[in-house]
């Protein structure tokens, strides 16, 4: 049990991305991988990932995870409700855990609430490659990867290390935030991820008519219309 925790406090490594054929790409067990992005925080990312997860476990009946790549700031626990740590299974994988049908998986599962996370690059992108690929998933229809803000190594590993079936890019009407999500949504272009939503947060959230507004089309099964 210490052994597998050990990686998470090592440092050093170099900022490297390796091109992985379609198969090395995928998560074992996992059809399709949505990114939910933003150019900013606090615009309302999270929330839209994890109402999107359930509505899509709760209302399409998907098998449905989230991936909370968000190591400085996790919110899905939170959000989530869910305050326990992942078990571990016989081959040494993080068991993810379940609460209204979605299984989840995050950094804040793994440290004390008000701990600060105090990495440097390479210990991050070791903490998310453990979080996607050492992670006991099991079936899923989709797997949601709230993404953390802004276009850096972490956004950059996500895209480069997973075979995203798409991004949906969460911003706020201002024009600071607008700006920086057009900069995500050339990122996701750069890195041929295609972007198959924008959406658009208010003052006043509504997570019921998030849920409303999903129906079914061939691709992921869902669209959302704004």
């Amino acid at each position: 049990m210490k052994g597998f925790w050990r990686p998470f406090a090592r440092l050093g490594g170099a900022r490297s991305y390796s091109v992985l054929s379609n198969d090395q790409l995928r998560i074992n067990g996992v059809k399709d991988v949505i990114a939910v992005a933003s150019g900013k925080g606090g615009v309302g990312k999270s929330t839209t990932a994890v109402n999107l997860a359930v509505a899509l476990a709760n209302k399409c009946g998907l098998k449905v995870g989230v991936l909370d790549a968000d190591v400085y700031g996790p919110s899905v626990p939170t959000m989530m409700n869910i305050h326990q740590k992942p078990e571990v299974n016989n081959d040494m994988k993080m068991i993810p855990i379940e609460n209204y049908g979605v299984k989840c998986m995050s950094m804040g599962f793994l440290v004390d609430k008000d701990a600060p996370i105090v990495w440097r690059g390479p210990m991050v992108m070791s903490a998310l490659q453990k979080m996607s690929r050492e992670v006991a998933w099991g079936v899923l229809d989709i797997l949601v990867v709230d993404m953390p803000p802004g276009t850096g190594d972490a956004q950059l590993t996500m895209s480069q290390k997973l075979q995203l079936s798409g991004a949906l890019i969460v911003s706020t009407p201002q024009d600071v935030a607008l700006i920086d999500a057009r900069r995500g949504v050339r990122m996701f272009s750069k890195v041929q991820v295609p972007v198959s939503h924008k959406f658009c947060m208010y003052s006043l959230i509504r997570p019921a008519k998030l849920v409303e507004n999903l129906c079914m089309v061939p691709k992921f099964g869902i669209v959302m219309k704004f």
